[in-house]
């Protein structure tokens, strides 16, 4: 948890560290500048967007200074360490027009990945592309 008052104070340092106004900083960061002003006298708490384009905009911040106090500013680099996310799991996603060849008990068996859908009564298909639209296709009687 974030000790508003603290991270204010650091908030405040980092004013005076880059010699800039309130404004300026805003402006440099691309916020509103009554953002920041809320977030000077404590009416609002850091969002998340904020600590971010903070830690952007100043890569010399170190994200757990800003946060917490701990570590130092500027960052050293030296005693820089860098956390890597695990890879994502790779998900695999059957391909719903695809023919695949099932193994049962009584054999081989090829069918389409959907097969066991057709016989449900289907409402509406819609189709994503990578681009962001859609295209949705109805059922018609």
């Amino acid at each position: 948890m974030v000790n508003t008052e603290d991270f204010i104070k650091r908030l405040e340092f980092l004013l005076e560290y880059y010699n800039v106004s309130a404004s300026a900083f805003a402006d440099k960061l691309g916020i509103q500048r009554s953002g920041l002003s809320h977030l000077l006298s404590g009416r609002n708490k850091p969002s998340l967007d904020f600590i971010l384009k903070i830690i952007e905009t100043f890569p010399e911040v170190d994200i757990y200074w800003l946060l917490n106090g701990k570590g130092s500013f500027p960052k050293d680099d030296n005693s820089k360490s860098t956390i890597t996310a695990p890879p994502a799991p790779q998900k695999t996603v059957a391909d719903l027009f695809s023919h695949e060849e099932q193994e049962t008990s009584t054999g081989k068996q090829s069918e389409s990945s959907f097969g066991n859908y057709i016989e449900e009564n289907i409402e509406r298909i819609v189709v994503f592309y990578t681009n962001g639209t859609f295209k949705s296709y109805t059922h018609k009687n």
